[in-house]
């Protein structure tokens, strides 16, 4: 890496290669790169000092990236292989590496905590980082979400021994790294489209659990399907909400509050107060003090740190909380996170009508999964139904959003293009709206909300 004076990324606009970029703008190289449209995101990065370019023309390639021994070029598997400016690298000669090869590389000589799972990765290691920088100890972090708190999903530390990493199963990133401490949160089937059945996506997960360094620790979640094969000299431990080696006890809900008590093998630490109240974060909480606790973080740390977490962005996000009105972002795009998003919006929110917009997120995970879909929508008391997007994805024929909306059983149920999305809001009338899916519907949140807040209590 020390050999590189300039990094490209294709795809620069990705949350995952973010992180990244940051990391080698503070090693004081030069980045660019390419991704397909403008965001908030590449907008920031923009502003921090990465050129990117949004057409794959090679001529927009910058004089500074075009020399084969003084540039590496960084692509993400969501860009096809026939992409013009990572065809044009190719072909001259330059190392062409995938984003999860840099991101093992670069925390190798650290003592990684990598979390993985089919869902709750994201918050798991964002709470973990919180906590280490709220310590003092600090990390270098390369993370799945924006964190509210710090405004980037890239925290550096030039002194701590730990890296906190997103550990993910898509191509099986996650095989890259060597985890000082890994957690997995869930094996529920994912990325059919890429492992082909659930025996090889469990596989894979199983095969992540034997680079786990000796001296380090393997933390599972009870019940999963996974047969786990640390080393010799990897400890391993359980978690989940009220059973385990590490879990909650004294759960306390009031007043918009939640609070509990984190259950260790030698301790219990009282009165941990969760910063985002909502039931999912309870484990999500015991699994990043899990492994903090095991990587010897203060106590007080953790409680104060706990507390403190906002989360990160498009986590339960609210976007508009009064006494009428409330509407809340989430990433859910698997239909166990989808169930466990709409279940948390009803329990905090008993009694009052809960509308949702989703938006799937590709073809192939619509077509896998529609019947628990559709299971996981019926939650809701009023359905509006966007079609599939794409993300890296052709369409697959008979494969749309009707799929799930003929199985969904709430009686409002409907399925609207983007535009007419916005048109209709104003003949609609919400109490609490809940926004999902991994797709671009976030771009839609500001003009939603608006229309939201001219609605009639």
């Amino acid at each position: 890496m020390k050999d590189f004076e300039s990094i490209y990324f294709v795809g620069a606009g990705g949350i995952g290669m973010a992180a990244l970029e940051r990391y080698f703008l503070a090693e004081g190289k030069k980045v660019a790169g390419y991704d397909r449209t403008p965001s908030d995101l590449t907008r920031a990065l923009e502003a921090e000092g990465v050129e990117i370019a949004f057409d794959e023309n090679p001529e927009l390639i910058p004089a500074y990236c075009r020399d084969k021994e003084k540039t590496l070029v960084v692509y993400t598997p969501a860009i096809p292989e026939a992409h013009a400016g990572l065809s044009w690298f190719r072909n001259e000669g330059f190392e062409v590496v995938k984003r999860a090869k840099v991101l093992g590389l670069v925390t190798e000589n650290s003592k990684g905590l990598c979390f993985a799972g089919t869902h709750g990765k994201t918050t798991t290691s964002s709470m973990a980082a919180h906590i280490l920088e709220v310590s003092g100890i600090g990390s270098n972090a390369f993370l799945g979400g924006v964190l509210r708190n710090y405004g980037s999903n890239f925290l550096l530390s030039n002194t701590s021994p730990f890296s906190v990493i997103e550990a993910d199963e898509f191509d099986r990133s996650f095989h890259h790294l060597k985890p000082y401490i890994a957690v997995i949160t869930s094996t529920d089937a994912d990325h059919l489209d890429i492992y082909g059945n659930y025996e090889n996506y469990l596989e894979s997960f199983a095969h992540f659990t034997e680079l786990v360094r000796p001296g380090g620790a393997l933390i599972v979640h009870t019940g999963l399907d996974l047969k786990p094969r640390p080393q010799d000299g990897v400890d391993t431990y359980t978690y989940s909400l009220t059973d385990g080696d590490f879990h909650a006890a004294n759960i306390r809900k009031g007043n918009g509050e939640i609070m509990f008590d984190f259950v260790t093998p030698t301790e219990t630490i009282a009165d941990v107060n969760l910063g985002v109240p909502v039931d999912i974060n309870i484990e999500n909480a015991v699994a990043s003090m899990a492994a903090c606790w095991l990587a010897k973080v203060p106590a007080d740390a953790m409680r104060e740190a706990i507390g403190t977490f906002m989360g990160p962005k498009r986590r339960f996000e609210f976007w508009l909380k009064t006494p009428e009105k409330v509407v809340i972002d989430d990433y859910a795009h698997h239909p166990d996170e989808l169930k466990a998003s709409i279940s948390s919006v009803k329990s905090l929110y008993p009694g009052r009508k809960v509308s949702v917009i989703f938006q799937p997120h590709l073809f192939s995970r619509t077509r896998d999964f529609a019947p628990e879909f559709a299971e996981a929508l019926s939650l809701a008391d009023e359905l509006l139904l966007l079609p599939i997007y794409p993300a890296r994805e052709l369409p697959i024929e008979g494969v749309s959003s009707e799929i799930i909306l003929k199985d969904v059983t709430c009686a409002n149920k409907k399925i609207y293009s983007k535009e007419n999305l916005l048109e209709s809001l104003q003949n609609l009338n919400f109490e609490v709206l809940l926004t999902v899916g991994a797709g671009d519907i976030v771009n839609l949140l500001p003009q939603i909300c608006e229309e939201v807040k001219k609605q009639k209590h």
